[in-house]
């Protein structure tokens, strides 16, 4: 394999790989970039058995073949080198030369036998969407995913395909994002499965704002097409918690306020809470909000909001960082705030059929 090519683009595709390569792995393959000529262009993959990248970039191919590279090592030398035309060449006992300019590197590879096979989308069970919406609905909900592994049923974000609709929800027992969308047109199938956080964390990374996404079902697995990229995620196998009986229906007593009023009360008191007291107290008064801690090691904070109320009066305590995850991820202007009461959860809801739901916390 011989191909000549530009270094921006070429680096462009090596940082959407290379988030995806294994770095704790017995096996070396998975440590390594695959890059082959196929069809007229140079296909490049990435894959830790879980997850897998893999994408085609226009270049001159001068002979056909490939190989696989130590991904850190090329990502260095490829960033490192000056811009212009970079000229890469497999040679024999499997190494690769790179050159550019005056610089020339010679890089040991393995063969690329040796790389995993990555499945084909599954084109039937399939939806298209803006690549904008997908990523507004993953960073309004993967937030809330569960880093506890041993529920690894939270470990990723729910994907409920029926009708006209989409829905994504994520939680990780303590709070719940759920945010739901209408498809341009209606799904003939009915689809709900688990997607790993790992594979939503590079899928978001690499959405643009412009243009579709293809997002296709199989068994076991579940792939995003979208440019001239692939990703192909295995499944969280296992049943997901019935969220619908924990969302409620809109409350009447609704206090409608601007989302980043609140954001910033949220965020000055939680300057005071610390691992050993994460908690803040909410006031609830009829003409305003009190955002209170006390901390008898570091001091007090206070804010108050003008909120109009119609409701009782009560205090409630609340993890103020799971308030920050969604009044900083959304972009409304204003949002609902519902409180029932001193044990009960408070839920934020957006337009666009977007509800927050968190659990109360002893702010003692």
């Amino acid at each position: 394999m011989r191909i000549k090519t530009e270094k921006g683009p070429l680096l462009k595709a090596i940082q959407v790989l290379q988030n995806t390569v294994s770095t704790k792995t017995t096996l070396p393959i998975l440590s390594n970039l695959l890059i082959e000529t196929q069809k007229g262009k140079v296909h490049m993959a990435a894959t830790d058995l879980d997850v897998g990248i893999s994408l085609n970039i226009e270049v001159e191919i001068i002979e056909e073949g490939g190989i696989t590279v130590p991904a850190k090592r090329f990502f260095d030398i490829i960033r490192d080198l000056p811009e212009g035309t970079v000229d890469i060449a497999a040679r024999k006992n499997n190494s690769i030369s790179i050159e550019s300019g005056k610089c020339f590197f010679k890089l040991m590879g393995l063969p690329r036998e040796e790389f995993p096979k990555l499945s084909k989308p599954h084109e039937k069970e399939s939806i298209v969407l803006e690549q904008s919406l997908l990523r507004n609905m993953l960073n309004l909900t993967s937030f809330a995913v569960s880093r506890d592994e041993t529920r690894y049923i939270l470990n990723g974000v729910l994907f409920v395909v029926k009708g006209k609709d989409i829905k994504l929800v994520a939680t990780d027992g303590r709070r719940l994002a759920m945010i739901k969308k209408e498809l341009d047109s209606a799904a003939e199938f009915k689809k709900d499965v688990i997607v790993p956080i790992k594979a939503i964390q590079e899928l978001t990374r690499n959405l643009s704002d412009e243009g579709t996404i293809k997002v296709s079902f199989a068994e076991n697995q579940i792939s995003f097409q979208f440019g001239n990229t692939t990703l192909i995620s295995r499944l969280i196998e296992g049943q997901f918690p019935n969220y619908e009986q924990v969302v409620p229906k809109e409350g009447k007593n609704k206090i409608v306020l601007g989302r980043e009023r609140l954001l910033w009360a949220a965020k000055r008191v939680s300057n005071l809470t610390s691992a050993d007291s994460q908690s803040i107290k909410i006031d609830l008064f009829k003409d305003k909000l009190i955002f209170f801690k006390n901390s008898p090691n570091m001091g007090e904070a206070k804010e108050e909001v003008e909120i109009k109320h119609k409701g009782s009066e009560f205090s409630v305590g609340f993890n103020p960082h799971y308030l920050i995850d969604a009044l900083k991820s959304l972009k409304d202007p204003e949002v609902s705030l519902e409180l029932s009461g001193p044990e009960s959860p408070g839920i934020i809801r957006a337009k666009d059929n977007y509800v927050y739901i968190v659990l109360p916390m002893q702010t003692s």
